[in-house]
């Protein structure tokens, strides 16, 4: 943040407009990020989402019927998390005989959002019976999630365990396994698990270390902790060589220079 207000001080000072100044930290915060460490949410991605949502709510008040337009709907609520949502959508389309393993899993996870962990649970049954891998370990995935979130620690252990077998490199999977075995009180077997999960995140290639950045970070709070340091550092430094700068700087009316008022006078 200290960096972000030295760099809006320094656009400040060569554009001569705040306003613009701090669009242009913004847009070098936002693509930083966006080739480091991939934080921040994409704001064209979520508009298009956006659009894609109206779009296919529009679709449904025309035509109820549409299966296909209720499913991906459906997709669209429960990323972002308005699980309740999802289960209205989607419902009428089981009701109407659509059980396919893609259809099950999405319904029951939005049942286990939405805090109805028994039909929830019933549908992740049923879509593993058509296909346990489904998604290398989808349904263990999700299953362990939300059973983390309510507290049946000893379901969630094993359904992370079978995720853990299915899918190798999961760092996410790992990392969430390592909290259950915490709040199990297996702490031994916690810290070994994030520091598994660190490992297979270093070897993973680069698409997966920028999909499952957050989770490697979560194994090992640290590295944050060192680049926050890093960037005190940094930050102090910069802040350093702006003091000087600006002490020695001639003022905007071409008399005298910026810094104290002895100077000033001196140079006068």
């Amino acid at each position: 943040m200290s960096t972000s207000w030295l760099l809006w001080i320094l656009l400040s000072s060569l554009t001569g407009s705040p306003v613009l100044s701090a669009l242009l930290v913004l847009g070098f915060i936002w693509v930083a990020d966006r080739y480091t460490v991939g934080i921040l949410p994409s704001p064209f991605r979520a508009l298009g989402r956006w659009q894609r949502a109206s779009k296919l709510e529009r679709m449904l008040q025309s035509n109820p019927h549409d299966r296909r337009a209720r499913y991906e709907l459906a997709d669209l609520w429960v990323q972002r998390g308005k699980y309740a949502a999802a289960v209205t959508v989607l419902k009428p389309n089981l009701e109407a005989g659509v059980d396919d393993v893609a259809t099950l899993f999405l319904l029951g996870v939005a049942y286990l959002g939405a805090g109805d962990a028994a039909r929830g649970e019933l549908l992740l049954d049923e879509a593993a019976k058509q296909d346990p891998d489904y998604q290398m370990g989808a349904i263990d995935l999700e299953r362990g999630r939300f059973r983390l979130a309510r507290g049946d620690l000893k379901g969630s252990i094993e359904a992370l365990e079978r995720l853990r077998a299915a899918r190798p490199g999961t760092v996410e999977g790992r990392v969430m396994l390592a909290r259950a075995l915490d709040r199990s009180g297996r702490d031994g077997e916690g810290a070994l698990m994030r520091e598994e999960a660190w490992k297979e995140y270093v070897a993973a290639p680069g698409f997966q270390r920028r999909r499952e950045r957050l989770w490697a970070w979560r194994a090992r709070p640290s590295r944050p902790i060192a680049y926050g340091v890093a960037l005190v550092v940094v930050v102090a430094l910069g802040y350093s060589v702006l003091s000087r700068v600006t002490a020695h700087a001639p003022s905007p009316d071409g008399y005298g220079y910026y810094g104290d008022s002895d100077t000033a006078s001196d140079n006068e």
